[in-house]
């Protein structure tokens, strides 16, 4: 079989990638990348030279580079997107025509192209956020209520992916997951970002609203359920990953500073972003249900070794921030700061 991954050069395409090609060898997998920031093939040197890996530069909006790539491809994943929800706030403009024009052209292609399969990767953040006392976890049949540009982007290219299952018949399926962390993220995002900077003696930049939870899944937990909805998901359907462990930016803040030996007054606090979910939970008993798909890595265990990753691989992270986009984020945590 012949899968393409969109957005293979990234942080979670990349580990799935990795996960594909050792669990299934005898399949074949096209890594489709436009290679913007997050975009990093220092991610994928284990398996570069493998005869069953090959890679194409090629954005989600181009529709001829695209069909050229999907020729002969049995199945796509979808994880091609602009993700981040501070950067969202500064351009929602460019989220909305990568992650809904951008995917609509992509499943254009991918239709033209005769594809079997086409799994889209959505987020927990399309069904709005919850209070931090309510102890119920969002379904997939619950209504989309997104509050920022990149949530919205996300349940709008849902739509869309549905869309070409009821009007043209495309085989999809898509997966709602919630925060994902593990090696080779980029340091934008909470894990990476306080690790390294706690690495380098940085101010931590917490949100001042350091209580609201979010749910975490190990990057190879996650690759595994993509791995059961392609393999044992029913088409047109919803699936939720997740694994009912919630942390709060705080805890995860002081797991990191213990790990890493660092003092509390690396701690900053800073004013939150606009629209500052509060919770995020998913129910994962459709996915269970449906695949028997259930996690396999302990939270604290994976987080520790997650964490000791970054301190073990400097030159990856140091290679990461030391572009225009470290300076970026300083300025960015500065002026909440103030």
């Amino acid at each position: 079989m012949k899968l393409l991954v969109t957005g293979g050069a990234g942080f979670i395409g990349s580990n799935f990638i990795q996960y594909w090609l050792a669990q299934h060898p005898e399949d074949f997998v096209i890594n489709y990348d436009v290679l913007t920031y997050a975009g990093n093939l220092e991610n994928l040197k284990e398996v570069e030279q493998d005869p069953r890996y090959s890679f194409v530069k090629g954005d989600l909006g181009d529709y001829e580079t695209a069909r050229r790539a999907l020729e002969g491809v049995d199945m796509v994943v979808n994880f091609a997107a602009e993700s981040h929800n501070d950067r969202a706030i500064l351009d929602p403009g460019l989220f909305i025509k990568t992650n809904v024009l951008g995917t609509q052209i992509f499943l254009a292609a991918a239709k033209d192209a005769g594809v079997k399969r086409f799994h889209h990767i959505s987020t927990c953040e399309v069904f709005g956020d919850l209070a931090l006392e309510e102890e119920r976890s969002f379904k997939e049949t619950d209504p989309y209520m997104p509050k920022t540009p990149y949530n919205a982007s996300k349940a709008a290219a849902n739509h869309v992916v549905m869309a070409y299952y009821h009007t043209f018949k495309l085989p999809v399926t898509i997966s709602h997951c919630e925060n994902n962390y593990g090696p080779y993220q980029f340091p934008e995002k909470l894990i990476p970002l306080f690790t390294t900077n706690a690495l380098e003696d940085k101010p931590l930049p917490l949100f001042k609203s350091s209580l609201n939870r979010r749910p975490w899944i190990h990057v190879e937990d996650h690759a595994r359920a993509i791995e059961a909805i392609l393999l044992k998901g029913k088409i047109g359907e919803a699936y939720n990953i997740a694994t009912t462990v919630e942390k709060t930016v705080e805890q995860i803040t002081d797991l990191i500073l213990e790990t890493l030996g660092k003092p509390d007054t690396l701690k900053t606090y800073v004013a939150d972003r606009m629209q500052h979910d509060l919770r995020y939970a998913l129910d994962p008993s459709k996915l269970k249900r449906d695949t028997g798909w259930e996690p396999t890595i302990d939270f604290d265990e994976g987080i520790r070794k997650t964490i000791l990753w970054y301190k073990e691989h400097p030159e990856w992270w140091q290679n990461c921030k030391s572009g225009g986009y470290q300076t970026y984020y300083e300025e960015y945590y500065n002026s909440l700061a103030q």
